[in-house]
């Protein structure tokens, strides 16, 4: 076991195990499937195993680049049987995320040398990005961080209000500005704020629409500026929130966000309510971000930070 594996608690663990539950069961039974009556991995395996992945919403890159390495590795050891293939899936699916993945950290961990750590965030609405912000900000204090939160979403009455109801329920102040203020005004206050209080973490929620890139790329442009004239190098990361369950759609998404501003990290929600966990794998292949927080259940907890080893685990566990 790994030391990473290790820090990975049991607690956390099961509920890994029973969020991606949709998933593996999709994907086994399929597999289980396309393997009857077959003894060795010849060509029609091949063929329903890429149907398989490309189902499971692995995309079509990287079912093609991971069908590859399984036809590299039955070729290398002549007389693999299908009975192993789902381990030689497995192997090669990890060493793919490990490829795209930066280093998993075991918990919830800020840079120590950025206080404040300045944290903005972006996705359309609807992803689970303002749930994803009061989860983090929990998760934070728990770690003995003092957390700030800049409601700069103003296009939407609802989604201040909804940012204020987490503060209250985690216990940290939300910054918001009257009427349909400017989305760049209020970051630069929630930053002003948060650096003259001593915040160890200031998080900034943005506008969750996706109107033509020319206007997202220039609002997003105009709250990193202003973040810059208070905490120059503001903000640290950028995080993407996408829903797990739309599949492709999440996909889309992160191509539009992705060329719009320079996305440092995402965050993939509700892996718990669909069969499409695969999704996770082929935005970490495509877009070569970190996957840095997964959501896998309606608990504060049920946020987790991404560990490539236990999700991979997870994913191909036998039920």
């Amino acid at each position: 076991m790994s030391i990473l594996s290790s820090l990975f608690s049991k607690e956390k663990k099961e509920t890994l195990n029973e969020g991606l539950q949709k998933t593996n069961e999709s994907f086994f039974g399929k597999l289980g499937k396309a393997l009857v009556g077959k003894s060795t991995v010849d060509e029609e395996v091949l063929d329903n195993l890429e149907e398989i992945l490309i189902s499971s919403d692995v995309g079509v890159d990287t079912t093609l680049k991971i069908i590859g390495r399984v036809q590299a590795r039955v070729a290398r050891d002549k007389y693999l049987g299908t009975a192993e293939l789902d381990k030689i899936l497995k192997e090669e699916i990890a060493a793919l995320l490990s490829e795209n993945q930066s280093n998993d950290t075991p918990d919830f961990e800020t840079p120590s040398d950025k206080k404040p750590y300045i944290l903005m965030v972006v996705g359309v609405n609807g992803v689970g990005k303002t749930t994803t912000i009061g989860k983090l900000s929990a998760q934070f204090k728990k770690k003995g961080k003092s957390v700030l939160l800049g409601a700069a979403d103003t296009f939407r009455a609802a989604a201040v209000q909804q940012l204020k109801l987490w503060g209250e329920r985690v216990d940290v102040p939300v910054v918001s500005l009257a009427g349909n203020a400017d989305p760049s005004a209020v970051a630069f206050e929630a930053v002003k704020q948060g650096v003259e209080n001593g915040a160890d973490i200031i998080i900034i929620d943005t506008a969750g629409r996706l109107h033509t890139k020319v206007n997202l790329m220039a609002e997003l442009s105009k709250i990193k500026r202003v973040i810059q004239k208070v905490v120059p190098d503001g903000p640290h990361d950028i995080l993407l929130v996408l829903d797990g369950s739309t599949g492709q759609n999440a996909i889309m998404q992160a191509r539009e966000f992705t060329k719009a501003t320079e996305v440092s990290c995402l965050a993939i929600t509700k892996l718990d309510g669909t069969a499409k966990g695969g999704v996770v794998i082929g935005i970490s292949d495509e877009f070569k971000i970190p996957v840095k927080y997964i959501g896998v259940g309606e608990k504060v907890d049920d946020l987790q930070v991404f560990n490539k080893v236990e999700f991979v685990d997870s994913l191909f566990k036998k039920r």
